[in-house]
């Protein structure tokens, strides 16, 4: 340990950097000197806190003090924001905002540029693609009140990732780096802008060997490689109407040898870096592929429209271990290893302890893929009246999406540890169709600032036809002999109103309340997630002190569950109703400059605090034991009450040294009202990690971060099946170069 740490510093004290960030200006400024466009929620640290709702705007310069590539750790730093991490690198993260379900992050309106991102937002919206957050110029989460703008999940709230902007002249990067584990990223990217067109392409790859140990010593990391191109075609400055033409291509491809399969309780306190022989041949491989077009026409200073046309491919096969079959008794890896004392047989074979049989082990190909595409358009006219300013904003979108399964099992055996392929599975012979939804979406979001009031009332409607059709185990060709159909409607105004009040340049006081929404599944008759959403806080700056404490509370009369095999069920993706739910927190952001007087050095201090409590108003038993037997008054699982984050940079224009310190708190992985120990749920921990840059000059640095410092070994979930470690003790140091 001690080594470790020791190296860490040293590491770092050659590797510090400097971040050159101007000071928020905290006058008070009129609101018209901004027009957002599509592409942004805020676009500034300026806009988001003057919003009539809580929101968070994560900076190009924050992103640069640790250089994450993983959303998780880029997210802890915001309030109100829950995670559960699964794989230790982020690639399919499971975030939660304001106490939403975070299984797959599929709660939550998860955007690129403006344009929703999962691979079917309405049908299917489990996460399984998320991008890459080490392309992303900035990240915005916007949370509460006078959210109407971003749906269909209007509940917790939107986050929106602002991928790498064409620069105003010629520009480049090329970043790279190396460290723990085999861990390497490479990031290039160059633009430039001419006064009609402008540019910019972009690589990443980022790959590593895994911190997890296989018996027979095979990989257990993954390889994910990001191209990105735009072009922007622009009418002259001196032109009457101004018009922008941005094209975007984006694809990304990931090989990783990733599992469902975790460790049982006993076997995670004695080696929690560990995988079962079982998961040897478990493996992710995906593509994404993304086109947009977006034209900006611009009337004038007072009018513009926007409008963007999008189309988003993903296809994606985990090929993993899902049941295991002993004396033709065939049990679910989730509950073999959860119950290894009532499974022994099946639990020797899944540690590959034990010869088996033929077909013992069962691994199923989950292969699907996911088109959206759609069309949206923003209407934005804003004007001066004599005492105050007005802005109305019309959105209208049409989209369609569809996930298309169609999934096999294999059988294998397991001798001396090596498993052996036993037997094949025809395509689609353990699911084989297409969900689907068409979306028409419309939003009016109206403006008013009135002397040191603003006022945000809106209203957004959606109408969505969710369709499934089956075509059976037997029909792999599709001819529909077995075809079986099932279709849900929904119709619904989803209402909200914010204010924001300024008392002086350093005081305001905000809140709203709105309609909370997740669209259903395809079964017929199903209802939406509904609730209603209040807030209020306060923005503040008090002898240097700026903050924002808020208070909110979530009254759903309709939660909605589902059978996600990622939360430990079956998978079929069907949603059910959970009933009444009361979910309520404070969430607290201060921020501190302990050397503002000093003209060489910044010592910035940032500290961030959630409390969320949740409990359900009604008894049930849910579907497939997702959250097992639920009375009155039970905790909702996998949300922690208490969070909290700070961080301390030293800061010089030639140098910085950073360090993040953050306490997750305990959680339940069932519902409950009991204390969280190591037998029932997930309990706290608290990770340090600290980062550093070096300017050779303004055009060479040397970079260096550490993850997890105090090399704290914890458990981060019991999801999919079994206890899954965090990231380890990792040390990574590189070079940035810019032109």
């Amino acid at each position: 340990m001690k080594t470790r740490i020791l190296l860490a510093l040293l590491l770092l004290s050659g590797v510090i950097f400097s971040q050159n960030d101007q000071k928020p200006n905290d006058s008070i400024q009129k609101l018209d000197q901004v027009l957002i466009s599509t592409k942004v929620i805020f676009g500034s640290k300026y806009e988001a806190k003057n919003r009539t709702g809580s929101s968070y705007y994560i900076a190009p310069e924050e992103l640069a003090k640790f250089n994450y590539t993983d959303i998780n750790r880029v997210l802890r730093s915001v309030p109100g924001i829950n995670i559960y991490e699964e794989d230790g690198f982020g690639l399919r993260p499971n975030i939660s905002l304001r106490g939403t379900s975070p299984e797959r992050s599929a709660k939550i309106s998860v955007m690129e540029d403006g344009i929703l991102i999962a691979p079917a937002p309405y049908s299917a919206p489990a996460a399984y693609y998320f991008p890459s957050v080490a392309r992303m110029s900035a990240v915005e989460i916007l949370k509460g009140s006078s959210q109407i703008q971003y749906g269909p999940f209007t509940t917790g709230g939107a986050i929106n990732l602002v991928s790498t902007q064409i620069p105003d002249s010629f520009r480049g990067e090329i970043r790279a780096s190396y460290g723990s584990f085999n861990t390497g990223q490479i990031h290039a990217k160059v633009g430039d802008s001419k006064t009609n067109i402008g540019y910019t392409l972009e690589f990443l790859n980022f790959n590593s060997d895994g911190f997890k140990n296989l018996p027979d010593g095979s990989n257990t990391g993954f390889d994910k490689n990001d191209v990105v191109a735009k072009v922007r075609f622009n009418s002259s400055p001196e032109a009457r109407v101004k018009q922008a033409l941005n094209l975007k291509f984006q694809y990304s491809d990931e090989v990783s040898n990733e599992t469902y399969l975790g460790l049982s309780q006993s076997d995670f306190a004695v080696s929690p870096f560990s995988r079962y022989s079982g998961s040897q041949d478990d493996k992710m491989t995906n593509d994404h592929i993304q086109f947009t077009a977006s034209h900006q026409l611009e009337f004038s200073h007072q009018f513009r429209i926007t409008t963007d046309a999008y189309y988003n491919g993903f296809s994606r096969n985990w090929y993993k271990l899902n049941d295991v079959v002993f004396n033709d008794d065939k049990v679910g890896i989730s509950s073999v290893v959860a119950n290894p004392e009532t499974y022994p047989d099946h639990f020797n074979i899944v540690t590959g302890a034990v010869n088996s049989s033929a077909d013992a082990l069962i691994l199923k190909a989950n292969n699907r893929k996911y088109v959206a595409k759609g069309v949206q358009t923003k209407f934005d006219y804003h004007w001066n009246g004599a005492n105050a300013f007005h802005d109305l904003e019309i959105g209208l979108r049409y989209h369609y999406d569809e996930e298309d399964r169609f999934q096999w099992k294999d059988g294998y055996d397991i001798i001396d540890g090596q498993m052996n392929l036993t037997s094949n599975g025809a395509p689609g012979s353990d699911a084989n169709g297409i969900s689907s939804a068409k979306a028409f979406a419309g939003s009016i979001l109206y403006k008013l600032k009135y002397d040191r009031l603003s006022l945000t009332p809106g209203i957004r409607y959606e109408n969505i036809v969710l369709l499934r059709e089956d075509y059976g185990k037997n029909d792999s060709s599709r001819t529909g002999t077995d075809l079986s159909t099932r279709e849900n409607k929904v119709d619904i105004f989803i209402p909200g109103i914010g204010f924001n009040y300024k008392f002086n340049a350093s005081t305001s006081i905000y809140g709203g309340v709105h309609k909370g929404f997740s669209p259903p599944g395809n079964s017929p008759d199903q209802e939406s997630e509904e609730s209603i959403n209040y807030e209020v806080g306060s923005r503040f700056n008090f002898k240097g002190i700026r903050g924002d404490v808020v208070a909110f509370y979530n009254d759903y009369s309709n939660l909605l569950g589902s059978d996600l095999a990622a939360s430990g069920g079956t998978g079929s993706l069907d949603q059910f109703n959970a009933g009444e739910v009361a979910v309520k927190g404070i969430e607290l952001l201060l921020n501190y400059n302990l050397l503002e007087q000093n003209t060489y050095f910044s010592l910035p201090l940032t500290f961030g605090y959630t409390f969320t409590d949740t409990e359900f108003l009604n008894s049930f038993g849910s579907d497939d034991d997702l959250w097992g037997e639920v009375s009155e008054g039970d905790e909702l699982p996998y949300i922690a009450k208490h969070q909290f984050n700070a961080s301390i940079s030293l800061e010089h224009k030639s140098f910085e040294l950073n360090v993040n310190g953050r306490y997750n708190g305990a959680f339940r992985t069932t519902a409950g009202t009991e204390s969280v120990t190591d037998a029932n749920g997930v309990t706290s921990n608290f990770i340090l990690d600290v980062s550093g840059k070096y300017h050779f000059n303004k055009n060479l640095s040397a970079t260096g971060n550490v993850i997890n410092l105090l090399d704290e070994t914890y458990a981060v979930s019991r999801v999919p099946a079994g206890l899954r470690p965090g990231h380890p003790f990792g040390a990574y140091a590189g070079l940035e170069f810019r032109f």
